[in-house]
């Protein structure tokens, strides 16, 4: 199964930039991965009895939800594509069920970027799309949103 804008890419079409959401999808797998293995260790510290299967089963049970998480944050990412061509901005998101924002360059009005301080410094955030009489689009945790946004307005 290739790209998207692969499929859709018009004559004389060129893809100028592509992006995706940014890998922040992962901290709470991370998190619940890092837990799982506490929990682990901490049943190999504790002396055997009771308490040892209840660490071992919770940290089973952790494992599946980290495991849960881990998958779902990698599908999203797999599934999301975020392109700009020399025509148009193009942003995909689904797998069986697909939906879709396309819009020309030469429609664009303005592109706001939004980041948090912990976006500043792990370079993700928020872009909002502005169209001549189309209203705003907003792209979320974005990796890279100043250079998305600088590839949209730089012509």
């Amino acid at each position: 199964m290739g790209r998207y804008i692969d499929d859709i890419l018009q004559p004389d079409e060129k893809v100028l930039y592509s992006s995706n959401a940014h890998w922040i999808f992962f901290l709470p797998a991370i998190m619940a991965w890092v837990v799982a293995v506490a929990l682990f260790v901490v049943s190999g510290m504790v002396p055997p009895g009771p308490l040892v299967l209840v660490c071992m089963s919770l940290a089973a049970i952790v494992a599946i939800f980290a495991l849960y998480r881990t998958v779902t944050a990698w599908f999203h990412r797999w599934i999301t594509e975020i392109d700009v061509t020399n025509l148009r901005v193009v942003h995909k998101t689904g797998f069986i069920q697909r939906k879709t924002f396309e819009m020309s360059l030469d429609k664009v009005e303005s592109v706001d970027v939004s980041q948090s301080i912990l976006g500043r410094l792990l370079n993700y955030g928020d872009v909002e799309i502005f169209g001549v009489g189309e209203g705003g689009k907003i792209i979320k945790t974005i990796a890279s949103p100043l250079e998305f946004r600088n590839a949209i307005t730089a012509r």
